[in-house]
């Protein structure tokens, strides 16, 4: 099985990477990693678009250009690790998905302007941590769940959260020991 890893996280220490290598931990098979803060990810220019408007009209995804798009594709299961920040999660994630939604390649379009997914993975594991309330599940997870399912064809998203965790008095082991708990009871694949 192909895993693979999505991290968005950029903190020394982050507490939404302990639970998502917890999760990893749990699941069997190859995993390779997108650390997204190390990614060098192009300016969605005129040009950028043209280049690679382009190249998928002549259905041509060979190009170190859409390498990420291709590893998300190819994957059997997708962890995504992204920290609740100001009701969503970090810019270097919403630039990924603008570098991995490639017509041909993540999705495609029926006859009638429907998306269509082709992505392989059946299951996307959405980890995060809040130091305050999540307060409604649409921001953040509700947008990468609504991609996975409309776009990539993932229609099984798990949330794992833990939150509330820098709040005055907040026992952070025990809100973590119970996401990691959560993460234990998961059927996995």
């Amino acid at each position: 099985m192909k895993i693979l890893y999505v991290d968005s996280t950029v903190r020394r220490g982050s507490r939404t990477a302990a639970l998502a290598k917890h999760l990893l931990n749990r699941l069997d098979g190859d995993i390779e990693t997108a650390k997204l803060s190390e990614m060098d990810f192009p300016k969605t220019d005129e040009s950028f678009l043209s280049r690679r408007d382009k190249a998928c009209a002549a259905g041509d995804h060979s190009g170190e250009l859409f390498a990420p798009a291709r590893q998300f594709a190819k994957a059997d299961v997708i962890v995504i690790a992204a920290p609740f920040w100001d009701l969503s999660f970090p810019a270097s994630l919403k630039q990924y998905f603008e570098q991995i939604n490639v017509l041909g390649l993540t999705f495609d379009y029926t006859a009638d302007g429907r998306p269509v997914g082709l992505c392989r993975a059946k299951k996307l594991y959405y980890v995060t941590t809040a130091g305050g309330p999540v307060y409604s599940e649409e921001y953040g997870y509700g947008y990468v769940r609504a991609l996975a399912r409309t776009f990539y064809g993932i229609d099984d998203c798990t949330l794992i959260k833990a939150e509330c965790l820098d709040i005055m008095g907040a026992d952070v082991d025990a809100l973590l020991n119970a996401a990691r708990l959560e993460i234990d009871r998961l059927e996995l694949p």
